[in-house]
């Protein structure tokens, strides 16, 4: 019997997505203009981190992980390619509107998401489900031009991305240590996911 040895890519995809996201909502929320900080992060930790957790979990046999991480990979990409094709005369720049539907349709992703976290560990559902409220903040409010829906979306999307950070942090001090230092609502009958 063959014993699985492969490391667990979860804390690496969700410490790219984590990251990006309080960085984006920091700027959502009006703390900081969206510099090439929030960008690169997107670039190289949001996007290109996590596509390469989604292949990993694609190795663990992990439908879940590979679909979630890849996904989110390729968001973070396509937003920053979003803002910069407009500013290098690649593209014309969408309408806030159109954003808000881009935003929307992730959000229904999301949701779908969140649904296959319901037999796993209540971090990873609090992740999901403040996630999908995220998307449906800023949808709703770039939709309607509503610019205090979209700052208070910067607060949540902090605390969303908080949740990802304290859970692949979770992840990785549990399994140095060999037991649970810090709780992620596991599930009796279920490992993290």
């Amino acid at each position: 019997m063959h014993t699985n040895t492969l490391a667990n890519p979860g804390p690496l995809g969700l410490m790219g997505f984590g990251m990006t996201t309080v960085l984006l909502n920091l700027h959502n929320a009006g703390f900081f203009s969206l510099s090439a900080i929030i960008l690169s992060t997107g670039i190289f930790y949001g996007g290109i981190a996590q596509i390469l957790a989604g292949m990993l979990e694609y190795k663990k046999g992990n439908t879940f992980g590979v679909t979630a991480f890849t996904s989110y990979g390729a968001f973070w990409l396509t937003l920053v390619a979003i803002i910069m094709l407009p500013k290098m005369g690649l593209a014309e720049a969408s309408d806030a509107k159109f954003l808000g539907v881009f935003l929307g349709l992730w959000g229904v992703f999301t949701l779908f998401m969140f649904f296959g976290t319901l037999c796993a560990n209540r971090a990873l559902q609090f992740v999901f489900a403040s996630l999908t409220l995220l998307f449906a903040l800023l949808a709703i409010g770039n939709f309607t031009g509503n610019h205090g829906l979209i700052i208070f979306a910067g607060y949540e999307g902090i605390i969303c991305g908080a949740s990802a950070i304290y859970l692949a942090m979770a992840e990785v001090v549990n399994e140095q240590m060999g037991r649970t230092i810090l709780p992620i609502g596991a599930p009796a009958s279920s490992g993290t996911h």
